[in-house]
């Protein structure tokens, strides 16, 4: 059984300062934009490894943590997802993709082109757990997986944006590939490619809006 402690790290905030940060952190994140097109501009290694600090602080299913993310940093490496993942994505687009799919993608404009997966400095790979090994070798399963691993991603977008910089999920379809270009164990999923960066001086984004306050919020 875990021991308990004191917590003490949380901060005693007034009622003004908790509504001050609060309202600080939501314009922060009210600037957030999916992006694209990403400058080859470098990031701090430093800043990347803080971001994903934050993301496995995230709370998760029996404290089981089941989530591994893996930081593409070989340029060799990197072109050989690139040439997988667009593999991948022209199947789709061609004959996997629901109509209705397409249809919802096609305001955006993407397709199976992605150069940002060589262009962008960070690539991560998010790979969930749904099972770990015991020392026994028995396989013990793991909680709440999905949401766990989405909570870590979130608060993984959230850090990174909070450092100035812009982010794209990328979940090609298929993602099986990534298991064996990564080289990763038997018990491990492919979640999500998540590319980092900051954007080229030419992005555009798209002039979104987002659903009413009313509308996606109800008290009761």
């Amino acid at each position: 059984m875990s021991s308990f402690r004191p917590y003490s790290e949380c901060p005693r905030l007034s009622e003004r300062e908790s509504q001050a940060r609060a309202a600080e952190f939501c314009r922060l994140m009210q600037t957030r934009r999916t992006v694209r097109s990403f400058s080859s501009r470098s990031v701090s290694r430093d800043v990347v490894d803080d971001c994903l600090r934050t993301a496995i602080s995230a709370p998760s299913g029996a404290n089981r943590q089941p989530w591994s993310f893996v930081v593409v940093e070989s340029s060799a490496r990197r072109r050989e997802l690139r040439l997988a993942a667009e593999a991948e994505e022209r199947e789709f687009y061609a004959h996997r993709a629901p109509v209705t799919w397409l249809n919802a993608l096609a305001e955006f404009g993407t397709d199976a082109c992605k150069p940002f997966l060589e262009t962008a400095p960070v690539v991560i790979a998010i790979f969930s757990q749904p099972w770990q090994e015991s020392e026994a070798g028995d396989r013990i399963p793991n909680y709440y997986v999905a949401e766990s691993v989405g909570i870590a991603t979130g608060f993984l977008i959230a850090a990174m944006h909070n450092a100035g910089l812009s982010v794209l999920t990328h979940t090609p379809s298929p993602m099986k590939f990534l298991s064996s270009l990564l080289q990763r164990p038997e018990n491990e999923r492919p979640y999500l490619l998540l590319i980092a960066g900051y954007p080229d001086e030419q992005c555009m984004v798209p002039d979104l809006t987002r659903k009413d306050f009313d509308v996606a919020v109800q008290r009761l």
